[in-house]
C-alpha cells in the first residue's frame, strides 16, 4: 500500500487535509472514508479500514472535515450539511484526479453524512456505516447542559472526548432539520450497517432504524465487544475485514485474486517486463516483492534479501516475546534491526541489532539476547540449507 497527501478545497474554499491510501497496482475502485464527530482521518479504525481496502485493490481517501485535524477552516461555522458538502467536494476532486468513488464508509456522524452524500452521487454502489445515528440530532445529547446555553446565547463551548469545541445554534438547527428516514428509501446503493450492541454513545437501536428504513440489498453486522470508537485493534481489524469482503461483490472486485498455496508461499510475476511479484501465503496473506529502481525494478515491494531479513527480524521479536510472556516479565516492546553484507556470492552475514525495554534488569536483558539466538529462523539460517528445484 502507498499513502500520499491529498489536499482539496472544502465547501467554503478552505484547504482540507487528506490521505489517499492506494494499492500497489492500479486501483480497481475508489472509496471515501468519513470520520466521526470528534475524530480525524488518522484514528485507528479509519487507518485499518483504508489499509484493508487498499489490500483488495481499492484506493481510499480519508480526510479531516472543515476545522478538524489538519484541515483549515472554522469548525464552529460548520455543521452536518457542510460535512456532506465536504464529502461531495472530495468526490468531485477524486473524479478529476483519479476516478469517481463507488464506495462510501462513515463512522458515527460520518456514517450519517455518507448516507446523505450517497443520495447525491450516482457513481456510489455501496455504503457502509459504523455506529451511525439514525437521526443526526441524536448527537445533541452529548452536549448535555450546554444545550440551554446554546439556545439562549447562540453558542457554547462543550467538552467532547476530552477536547473543547464551540457549538453554535446553527449546528443544532441543522442536525434537527436533517431527516435520514426520508433519504434512506431513495438510497440507490447497497448498505452495510455495523454497530456495537453495547455502544454507549450511539445506541444500537439506531442501527435497527437504519436497517429497516433502507431498501435491499442491505446487511447488518454486530461488533459484539467493541466500543463506539473501535479503540481495540481487533475490533478495528474485524470491521475492516467485513467491509472489504462485503463491498467486493458490489464493486466487482475479484473474490480471490490469486490461488493460494496449500503450504509454503507462492510467487506470481505481476509484469513479465519487470520484477514486481505478488507473494501469497496460505490464509490469503499477500505481500509484494520487487527490485529497486537502480536494478530495473519499480521499488513497489520488499526486495528478496529484505524478505529474508524481515523473517529473521520478526521471528526474533516473536521468540523474545514468547519467552517474556512465559516468564511474566513486563516488557513494553522490542525492536530488531537486521542488515546484511556479502563477501562473495556464497557467503552472507546478517547483523542483528536488538533494542530492549530499558526498564528490564540486566539479567533479563542478557537472557533475552540468549533467547534471540534460539529463534527458529536464526537456527535455520545457521544450519544446513538445501534447495531442491522441480518443475510442477
Amino acid at each position: 500500500m502507498r499513502s500520499e497527501k491529498f489536499e482539496f478545497q472544502g465547501h467554503d474554499g478552505s484547504t482540507l487535509a487528506g490521505r489517499l491510501d492506494r494499492p500497489v497496482e492500479e486501483p480497481l475502485a475508489v472509496a471515501i472514508f468519513a470520520h466521526c464527530f470528534t475524530c480525524s482521518k488518522d484514528f485507528l479504525a479509519s487507518r485499518r479500514i483504508a489499509q484493508r481496502l487498499a489490500g483488495r485493490g481499492v484506493a481510499v481517501l480519508r480526510f479531516d472535515f472543515t476545522g478538524l485535524g489538519h484541515s483549515q477552516g472554522e469548525f464552529a461555522n460548520s455543521n452536518f450539511t457542510s460535512n456532506v458538502e465536504d464529502l461531495l467536494s472530495a468526490a468531485k476532486t477524486l473524479e478529476e484526479r483519479l476516478a469517481a468513488p463507488s464506495l462510501l464508509v462513515g463512522h458515527s456522524l460520518g456514517g450519517a453524512a455518507v448516507l446523505a452524500a450517497a443520495a447525491k452521487l450516482a457513481t456510489v454502489k455501496a455504503v457502509a456505516t459504523i455506529g451511525a445515528p439514525a437521526d443526526p440530532a441524536h448527537v445533541a445529547h452529548n452536549f448535555g447542559g450546554a444545550l440551554s446555553e446554546i439556545s439562549e446565547r447562540g453558542e457554547a463551548e462543550v467538552n467532547l472526548a476530552g477536547r473543547r469545541f464551540t457549538i453554535k445554534k446553527q449546528f443544532i438547527d441543522d442536525i434537527e432539520a436533517t431527516r435520514l428516514d426520508e433519504i434512506l428509501p431513495k438510497l440507490n446503493a447497497a448498505l452495510l450497517v455495523m454497530h456495537a450492541p453495547r455502544d454507549a454513545t450511539v445506541g444500537v437501536e439506531n442501527a435497527s432504524r437504519l436497517f429497516v428504513g433502507a431498501k435491499h440489498p442491505k446487511s447488518f453486522v454486530g461488533l459484539d465487544e467493541a466500543d463506539h470508537l473501535l479503540t481495540r485493534g481487533e475490533d478495528a481489524d474485524f470491521a475492516a475485514t467485513m467491509i472489504a469482503d462485503w463491498s467486493a461483490r458490489y464493486l466487482d472486485l475479484p473474490k480471490v485474486s490469486l490461488p493460494e498455496p496449500e503450504e509454503g508461499v507462492r510467487a506470481f510475476e505481476r509484469d513479465p517486463t519487470g520484477y514486481l511479484n505478488r507473494v501469497l501465503a496460505a490464509r490469503d496473506r499477500l505481500v509484494f516483492a520487487d527490485e529497486p529502481k537502480q536494478m530495473g525494478g519499480t521499488d513497489l515491494g520488499f526486495g528478496p534479501f529484505e524478505l529474508v531479513a524481515a523473517g529473521l527480524a520478526a521471528c526474533t521479536t516473536m521468540t523474545m516475546r514468547m519467552y517474556a510472556n512465559r516468564k511474566k516479565w513486563e516488557m513494553d516492546g522490542a525492536r530488531v534491526d537486521v542488515t546484511w553484507s556479502q563477501t562473495d556470492r556464497h557467503n552472507t552475514t546478517f547483523r542483528r541489532e536488538i533494542v530492549l525495554d530499558p526498564s528490564l534488569s540486566d539479567e533479563q536483558r542478557t537472557r533475552l539476547i540468549e533467547i534471540a539466538d534460539k529463534c527458529p529462523v536464526h537456527r535455520m539460517l545457521e544450519g544446513h540449507i538445501a534447495v531442491e528445484t522441480v518443475e510442477a
